[in-house]
C-alpha cells in the first residue's frame, strides 16, 4: 500500500498535513502513473497534486510564478517541489499529458468524502444539483476553443450539489459547445437538475423520466401548453399559475410525458418553471429554482480566489488537469474548513491557512538555529 507523504520532506507544517489529511484515505487506491519509457519520472504523481494544489492555494497567476515559487520559497522547495526540481518545460510536459486520469479519480473521491463530511441543507426539497456552463477566456492558439471570430474560449459544463455546496461533475468543451447533451450524464438517478432556459429540451424532458432523473427547468414564457389538469392556486400568493400539461406543438416537438408547469411573479418578472416533482408544493418548486444561483456564486469565488482561469495549458487534456485540481483544491477547503470551523468556505479562513503555513515555519526556522542557519521569510504571490 502506498503512503500520501505529508509533508514529505524537512519541514513539519501540521497545517498544510491537516488540510491535505483527505488525500490520505484514498492515496493507496489511485491509478499507478507510471513512466513511459526506461527513464524514471521528473515528477510523480504525488509532486504534481502537491504542486497543483499548492498552485492554486497561493493563488499563483502562471507557471513561471509557480515555477519560481517551487525553486525559491522554502516551504515549496521542501515539501512541495520534486527531488532535484522541475523546469518550466518539463513541469509544461508533464501537465498536458500526465495525471489526468488520477486526478479524475482523486476529484471522485473526494466529492464522495464531502458528501458523507458535510451537513445536507434542504433536504427536504431532494438531492439538488445546479447544472450550467462556465466560459474559460482562450488564447488564439489554443485552436480547439472555437467560439467565435477572433475570440477563443472554452466551456465548462458543471454540476454543483446544492444540498453541500460543491461541485460534482465537469465536462469541457469548445466556448461554442452545445450544453444540453451533458444534463443527463451530469445527473444521477433520484437527483433533480436545476437548470435555466438554455437547458429547455422536450426531448430530455421525456428521457429524464425515464431514467428516474428529475428536473426543474426555467422555460420561454411563449413556450406552447397543452393542458391536461389545472390546480387551484391562491390569488393572493405570487403563484399564478399550476397544471400538469404537454409542452411544445404537437406533431413537432411536443413532450411525450405530461410535465407540471409553476409560474410565478417575482418584483415584476414572470417565470414558467417545468418540472416532474409533484411532491412539492408551488412555493417550493420557485424555492428549488431560485438555489440555482448559489452555482454562480460558485463560479465567482473559484474564479477569484482560486484564478482557476489562469492558463497553465492550452491543451484539451492540459485544461482538463488544470480544472481538475482547482476543484479538488477546493473540495479540500470545503472539508478542511467544516471540520476545523464548521464553516463553509471563505477568503478568510484560506488566508489564515497561509499565515499558519508561514508561522509553522518560522518556528521550525527557530527550532534549528544550532547549525547556524536562519529560515528565510517567505515571501508570498498571492494577492490577499
Amino acid at each position: 500500500m502506498r503512503a500520501f507523504n505529508i509533508p514529505k520532506k524537512k519541514f513539519n507544517t501540521s497545517s498544510y498535513t491537516r488540510f491535505v489529511k483527505p488525500l490520505q484515505k484514498i492515496f493507496h487506491s489511485i491509478p499507478l502513473l507510471e513512466s513511459r519509457g526506461y527513464r524514471p519520472l521528473k515528477m510523480t504523481f504525488e509532486d504534481q497534486l502537491h504542486a497543483l494544489i499548492f498552485f492554486h492555494l497561493q493563488e499563483h497567476e502562471s507557471a513561471r510564478d509557480l515555477i519560481q515559487h517551487l525553486k525559491e520559497d522554502d516551504f515549496a522547495k521542501e515539501c512541495i517541489a520534486p527531488s532535484g526540481g522541475i523546469s518550466r518545460s518539463s513541469f509544461s510536459e508533464i501537465i498536458n499529458s500526465r495525471g489526468l486520469k488520477q486526478l479524475e479519480y482523486v476529484f471522485q473521491s473526494l466529492c464522495t468524502q464531502a458528501q458523507n463530511v458535510l451537513p445536507s441543507k434542504h433536504s427536504d426539497l431532494g438531492e439538488l444539483v445546479s447544472i450550467d456552463g462556465s466560459l474559460i477566456d482562450a488564447v488564439l492558439s489554443m485552436y480547439w476553443a472555437d467560439y467565435r471570430k477572433g475570440a477563443k474560449k472554452a466551456k465548462g459544463h458543471f454540476g454543483f450539489d446544492i444540498n453541500r455546496k460543491i461541485p460534482l461533475k465537469i465536462y469541457l468543451t469548445e466556448g461554442n459547445g452545445a450544453e444540453r447533451p451533458f444534463v443527463r450524464s451530469i445527473l444521477s438517478e433520484g437527483q433533480t437538475g436545476i437548470m435555466d432556459r438554455g437547458y429547455q429540451s422536450h426531448k430530455n424532458f421525456d428521457l429524464l423520466q425515464d431514467e428516474n432523473k428529475h428536473f426543474v427547468c426555467r422555460i420561454k414564457t411563449k413556450t406552447t401548453k397543452t393542458i391536461l389538469e389545472e390546480h387551484t392556486v391562491d390569488p393572493n400568493s405570487y403563484i399564478f399559475y399550476d397544471a400538469m400539461v404537454l409542452l411544445g406543438t404537437p406533431g413537432v416537438n411536443q413532450t411525450q410525458k405530461p410535465v407540471r408547469v409553476v409560474g410565478y411573479n417575482i418584483a415584476g418578472v414572470k417565470y414558467f418553471v417545468a418540472t416532474d416533482r409533484y411532491d412539492l408544493t408551488a412555493e417550493q418548486i420557485a424555492t428549488v429554482y431560485k438555489l440555482r444561483w448559489d452555482i454562480e456564486t460558485f463560479f465567482k469565488w473559484w474564479k477569484k480566489h482560486l484564478k482557476v482561469y489562469h492558463l497553465i495549458a492550452r491543451s484539451t487534456y492540459g485544461l482538463m488537469v488544470q480544472i481538475f485540481a482547482g476543484l479538488i483544491t477546493y473540495l479540500l477547503m470545503a472539508i478542511y474548513c467544516h471540520e476545523q470551523f464548521k464553516e463553509p468556505v471563505s477568503i478568510k479562513r484560506i488566508r489564515q491557512l497561509r499565515n499558519n503555513i508561514q508561522n509553522e515555519l518560522r518556528a521550525c526556522g527557530k527550532n534549528t538555529q544550532s547549525d547556524n542557519r536562519i529560515v528565510k521569510e517567505q515571501t508570498l504571490y498571492a494577492k490577499t
